[in-house]
């Protein structure tokens, strides 16, 4: 079986009880119609959110990976996919 048969993503995005970030339900959404299957990451507090920036040198949530490679936020999500 070849890894081209599921295409797999991570992305990492805000959903918090006061906010669901509205980028993070885009990229969810474009990832979903490129055939991925998208492991989807909730950072649910801010100290998370601070956090996960911190660990991988980011200034903005979501972040997507694909293949283990980071992708960025969703303007260069949209780029990877060409739109």
């Amino acid at each position: 079986m070849s890894s081209e048969s599921t295409k797999q993503a991570t992305l990492y995005r805000m959903v918090m009880a006061e906010q669901v970030c509205p980028y993070g339900q885009e990229s969810l959404e474009l990832l979903k119609s490129e055939g991925f299957e998208v492991e989807d990451k909730w950072l649910t507090s801010r100290e998370q959110t601070d956090a996960f920036q911190e660990q991988h040198d980011v200034e903005t949530t979501p972040q997507t990976f694909i293949n283990g490679k980071r992708i960025g936020g969703q303007d260069e999500l949209k780029q990877y996919f060409g739109k």
